[in-house]
């Protein structure tokens, strides 16, 4: 059996967000991520932001487990009056299939399409995830990203 196959969702938790926070601090994270609050390393926004996403039902959020251990986190929400999907992934486990099993597993839980998502134009891995589970892309624009202190190209996918 393959180990990404033991990749799993599951509802998220307060004990699982100091994991998330040590995970998207790192800098490489940050710089593929690109679109990120302005500062990582600022714990209060981040448990802000996330008690929003918790106690918000029309967000679906899962974290991802690999070996019972937390390796990322996946949500669904809207955006734009559009339906957004978003992941994030400890970089450890960049490249090997991880974040491609836990978006198929994910989309199999939403019903609504069209789906978008956004990843920076230069950020080829997450890109490839997308492309691997069936969107499109549809359109790039320019946008301000606070990881990398400049405005870049962000490419716009579509699921339909």
């Amino acid at each position: 059996m393959s180990k990404v196959l033991s990749v799993q969702l599951r509802d998220p938790c307060d004990s699982d967000l100091a994991i998330l926070f040590e995970q998207q601090k790192d800098s490489d994270y940050n710089n593929m991520a690109a679109f990120t609050k302005p500062d990582p390393s600022d714990w209060n926004a981040f448990h802000e932001q996330w008690t929003r996403i918790l106690s918000d039902s029309n967000i679906l959020k899962k974290v991802i487990l690999f070996d019972g251990a937390v390796i990322g986190s996946i949500c669904k929400f809207q955006m734009f009056g559009k339906t957004q999907v978003c992941y994030g992934i400890d970089k450890n486990f960049w490249g090997k299939g991880f974040t491609t099993s836990a978006l198929e597993q994910f989309l199999h839980l939403i019903d609504e399409r069209p789906l978008y998502a956004q990843a920076a134009s230069d950020n080829h891995g997450s890109i490839r995830v997308l492309e691997k589970c069936g969107f499109k892309l549809i359109g790039t624009e320019i946008g301000f990203a606070n990881a990398r202190q400049s405005e870049i190209e962000e490419s716009i996918f579509e699921l339909v």
